[in-house]
């Protein structure tokens, strides 16, 4: 089993698929592996062989899972930013977690098992930050038109600003 890296982890609570989800996300970020996988037993309430719980790691980051069944489902209320450095890497991102998933706004989507994730460059941050008012209203304004963010259409939309 591994250890953990820090005291808080998020636990994901998976509707009998905790395995395929750990091999998704683990294909899709670097720095990612999947841990021990607690399997049950003859004994268990569960099909011999199956997974119960385990542990995957996400760029460094280590996740827990459950195989709890149907019984809850992921919502809107939890999410996971992926911070971009640039629009190559949000294209890559977001194609690569929507894949069997939908689409929502401003950068947010669900992937194919119920999980929203936000997909944000660091360009994006910066425009909406803005210290013009103006420029900053204009950089969120043309976010909240957009499913995926496109860097250079915020930068458009701000330098479209009268200085």
């Amino acid at each position: 089993m591994s250890i953990a890296t820090s005291r808080i982890q998020p636990c994901l609570w998976f509707d009998d698929n905790l395995e395929e989800a750990a091999r998704f996300y683990t294909s899709i970020f670097p720095n990612s592996s999947i841990g021990h996988l607690a399997r049950y037993t003859e004994a268990g309430p569960g099909a011999p062989g199956t997974v119960l719980a385990g542990e995957f790691t996400l760029d460094g980051v280590t996740f827990r899972g459950i195989n709890g069944g149907p019984g809850l489902v992921f919502t809107d209320a939890i999410s996971f930013s992926v911070t971009c450095r640039d629009q190559s890497e949000v294209d890559y991102y977001w194609d690569s977690l929507v894949d069997g998933g939908q689409e929502s706004v401003c950068g947010w989507l669900k992937d194919r098992f119920g999980l929203s994730w936000q997909i944000v460059p660091t360009r994006l941050y910066e425009l909406v930050s803005d210290p013009d008012p103006r420029r900053a209203r204009a950089a969120t304004e043309a976010m909240f038109k957009m499913r995926r963010i496109v860097i250079a259409d915020i930068e458009a939309a701000v330098d479209a600003v009268p200085a």
